[in-house]
């Protein structure tokens, strides 16, 4: 992740949730007071997400101090400690909601991720990531499905071309498309055509496309589909595959398999802050 961009969103989301102040926990301890606190897993997933932690409480207060126990990318099981940290109460409690409902999306979607490769259960076909994130989230949402072992597509609508049914129905054929854009973009940005026939597989291979997606086709087609394009020329299928059908994909040759579901539809992994005054428990805040 970029760190300075980071800490700009971690400013951001800080501010939105502050205010002005923290009117419970300043109003109920002295500045002075310190604790420790447990990150903790409260069921089992793959983390992502840990260098919020440690940024998001430095923006708070610098003297905190923050020990991660684990990186992005291991397993935890419920009960597993994630990370502990120590410092004034206050400033505990402040930044405890804005990061974990940062940790916890992001370990959701790196946790997703990984249930689907290993349900897709092949190593030649790459699991990745789609456009299909919530605004402003989108270098987190991206970073935590690389966490559970996937590979990202384009970040924006900047980085690559992608030509989708609407812009070839405009603009009257897939080659007419494929020609205006190589007259107007560099030699080092990729070009991808959205298919959904043969006809229009053939016709983006002698377009010069750089990447074709077969899109909403079956594993008989996608296979069908991948023999029609020569070697040197990447193939991705997309739509209509869910976890519970991800596995009828697998041998199906297809380079990669883009999945909106791991960013748009997110279950949170539950995971908790547990903050402790001595021998004294202190419930976490809402």
């Amino acid at each position: 992740m970029n760190q300075l961009k980071l800490r700009k969103m971690l400013q951001d989301f800080l501010l939105e949730d502050i205010g002005e102040q923290d009117l419970t926990s300043q109003s109920i301890f002295p500045l002075e007071q310190t604790s420790q606190g447990v990150f903790i897993a409260k069921e089992n997933g793959i983390i992502s997400g840990l260098a919020i932690i440690k940024e998001a409480y430095h923006l708070l207060d610098s003297t905190i101090q923050v020990e991660l126990r684990l990186s992005d990318g291991d397993r935890v099981s419920a009960g597993d400690t994630i990370a502990t940290v120590s410092g004034p109460t206050t400033h505990l409690l402040t930044g405890e909601r804005v990061i974990l409902n940062l940790l916890q999306r992001m370990s959701g979607i790196a946790t997703v991720t990984h249930q689907c490769v290993e349900a897709l259960n092949d190593p030649s076909i790459q699991i990745c990531d789609t456009r299909k994130t919530i605004p402003g989230l989108r270098m987190l949402d991206k970073y935590a499905v690389v966490s559970g072992g996937g590979k990202n597509h384009r970040f924006g609508l900047y980085d690559g071309v992608m030509i989708k049914d609407n812009h070839i129905a405009y603009c009257g054929s897939i080659t007419k498309a494929v020609q205006s854009v190589r007259e107007k973009v560099g030699h080092m940005v990729k070009i991808e055509v959205e298919t959904e026939s043969a006809e229009e597989v053939l016709e983006a291979v002698n377009a010069g496309a750089n990447v074709i997606m077969f899109d909403n086709r079956s594993p008989e087609v996608v296979k069908e589909f991948g023999q029609l394009v020569p070697k040197g020329i990447i193939t991705e299928a997309s739509g209509g595959i869910t976890l519970e059908n991800l596995a009828t994909y697998s041998g199906t040759g297809v380079h990669y398999i883009s999945l909106g579901f791991l960013t748009h539809s997110v279950n949170a992994l539950d995971i908790s802050l547990q903050v402790k005054e001595g021998n004294k428990k202190m419930s976490s805040t809402k």
